[in-house]
């Protein structure tokens, strides 16, 4: 049984609000397992309706009228009771039968039982829906295990969790002992990875060809689902889906659009990379000219790098034997691309939506920068000893223009600080998270007028 920090916000999310919940992701990162948890705690009866196992109930709730015509089906097509105030219906696959998205808002309303959805290639299904009911229904991100909770799966104790976070956060290195445990901890990540299946093949029995089996039938639905989407595109999605890790292996691991073929043009290929962004597949990270904030405004949409959404996936479709030599810490192989990856998969799972790196001629290059704690701060990723080099990163921190406070080279070494740069232990990136919504209020004074 695997512990996922969403159980705490679909809980809470049901004490504090009346309205649905949807739950927005790739397949097979737990979606469902998290929401059949959460009803088995807090509902006496608890309804699942599939529109993917039960194809006719797209057509038997798509052409409901109201509230009550789509009860009285729902309870045509259950054996479960409808028990008031203490029911939880859950729609799943809810891409396929979008007037349940709709008619989210009626159901409600009426106030008997509560409801929750989920579904598959939801962010690009959700672009298309008539109506999205907007104060009546939520929508939440939910991605694959994060480091921290592969931690926990794998048996780290929370206390031990705790002391890392301290060291975090009062600047202060890890005790040696830890310390080379938790870069095992890491390493083990990197093969496999966050996707709930594949965490628990390595549990039941730590056989890696069971974990890279459940990876590579992972990947296969994935091309699945790419194929049965658009038969317009499915070619040239399937050819950007495929080309992610070469591309993250290459020198500066910017995805190459001529790679795909020599005439291409991003303008062609744009809703390709928007697809796989949407279907939650793949993590788009963009070029800032300058490292300022706002960085949106500094971005430019083709100039990107491209990540998987997942490590262990990303691990899995590069030759074989990685993973052993992965876990040995081999010198011979480029961590590079899937050190970043990790990087990529914590910032967007903590709150950075939009992922962004800098890079100038001039300049040199910085992997990722994000705004955190009111200002512009970058971060550097280095899989090798050398790690206190870092030139494009002292070139920018040296820059008055741009007047950035500190930053944080996340390395295999321990904790250590000189001037504004931090050198943390790669593990460390679990403690890096978007800054919390804070509530501001305003009293307008017209007194006097």
């Amino acid at each position: 049984m695997l512990e996922r920090k969403i159980s705490h916000y679909i809980e809470h999310f049901y004490e504090v609000n009346k309205g649905a919940l949807l739950l927005a992701g790739a397949r097979q990162i737990g979606k469902t397992y998290s929401i059949r948890r959460f009803a088995e705690k807090h509902f006496e009866s608890f309804i699942e309706i599939n529109f993917v196992e039960s194809p006719e109930a797209v057509e038997i709730f798509s052409t409901a009228k109201n509230s009550n015509d789509i009860l009285l089906r729902l309870s045509a097509l259950t054996d479960k009771p409808l028990i008031k105030g203490d029911t939880l219906i859950f729609f799943d696959e809810v891409q396929l039968c979008p007037e349940i998205v709709t008619a989210i808002k009626f159901l409600v309303d009426d106030g008997r039982y509560r409801y929750i959805l989920s579904g598959s290639l939801l962010g690009v299904e959700l672009n298309n829906l008539r109506s999205v009911p907007v104060g009546y229904m939520a929508i939440k991100d939910m991605f694959p295990l994060d480091l921290e909770e592969f931690m926990w799966a794998v048996g780290v104790n929370k206390d031990v969790i705790g002391a890392l976070k301290t060291a975090w956060e009062n600047k202060q290195p890890v005790d040696d002992f830890v310390h080379r445990k938790m870069m095992d901890v890491f390493r083990l990540y990197l093969i496999v990875g966050g996707m709930p299946d594949a965490v628990n093949a390595y549990k039941e029995n730590n056989n890696l060809q069971d974990v890279m089996a459940k990876q590579q039938e992972i990947i296969r639905l994935y091309r699945k689902d790419i194929s049965q989407y658009d038969e317009a595109r499915q070619l040239s999605i399937k050819e950007v889906f495929d080309l992610i890790p070469s591309e993250l292996n290459s020198r500066n691991k910017r995805f190459i659009i001529k790679d795909l073929n020599e005439k291409a043009r991003i303008e062609k290929y744009r809703d390709e990379f928007l697809w796989l962004k949407d279907a939650g597949v793949a993590i788009p990270t963009y070029n800032v000219e300058e490292p300022k904030s706002p960085l949106k405004l500094a971005s430019s949409r083709n100039l990107f790098k491209l990540f998987s959404n997942d490590v262990g996936l990303l691990a899995c479709q590069y030759s074989d034997g990685i993973q052993l030599k992965v876990l040995k810490g081999d010198d011979a192989i480029n961590y590079g691309s899937i050190y970043e990856n990790v990087v990529a998969q914590e910032l967007l799972a903590h709150g950075f939506s939009e992922l962004y790196y800098y890079n100038s001629k001039k300049m040199g290059e910085v992997d990722f920068v994000v705004e955190h704690n009111g200002e512009v701060f970058p971060i550097e990723v280095k899989s090798g000893k050398d790690y206190a080099r870092h030139r494009a990163l002292n070139n920018i921190l040296d820059c008055s223009e741009y007047n950035i406070p500190e930053s944080v080279v996340l390395c295999n070494d321990n904790y250590t600080q000189k001037d504004k740069v931090t050198y943390a232990p790669i593990y460390m990136v679990m403690f890096i998270h978007k800054d919390p919504v804070i509530d501001v209020k305003f009293s307008l004074d017209l007194s006097g007028l």
